[in-house]
């Protein structure tokens, strides 16, 4: 004869960080942004939260990283805005050279992202790091690379 468990699990719900979560139609918010390409499928861009505005533009750092990665002297890239006084924020890339004896400079990696991004879209300061600070869950620590500005 086959024993059968009961298993319970209890949750503490907090109703209003519950709501908030939620959209009025039940949807979860979650700051991530994207969009469903041709074949349907959901290409995730950026969060909301990261993104920053270069002279009345919207600017997606994933969208920039992507680019920036594509370069053969880049292993590693993470952008972040930084505020200003004239245009609202720039884009500071933090990247990690493929080879350190061969850092690509600023002018080299705005050129490259001009020529695959809008030109607003290009890091207008460029920090070179060893290896970019991560989480405890292993991802890029923006905050940590915000706190370096």
């Amino acid at each position: 004869m086959a024993a059968t468990f009961e298993a319970g699990l209890r949750l503490s719900v907090d109703a209003e960080l519950t709501k908030a979560a939620l959209s009025d139609d039940g949807w979860l918010m979650s700051s991530d942004l994207g969009y469903f390409d041709d074949a349907g499928n959901l290409v995730l861009v950026g969060r909301s939260t990261d993104m920053y505005i270069r002279g009345g533009y919207n600017v997606y750092p994933l969208e920039v990283e992507n680019v920036l990665v594509e370069h053969p002297g880049v292993a590693q890239a993470s952008v972040v805005g930084l505020a200003t006084s004239v245009i609202g924020e720039i884009g500071v890339a933090f990247i990690v050279p493929a080879e350190p004896e061969a850092v690509p400079t600023l002018e080299e990696l705005r050129v490259w992202c001009q020529q695959r991004l809008a030109d607003y879209k290009a890091p207008d300061r460029l920090e070179i790091l060893g290896q970019l600070p991560l989480t405890g869950m292993l991802k890029i620590d923006k905050m940590a690379l915000r706190a370096r500005l």
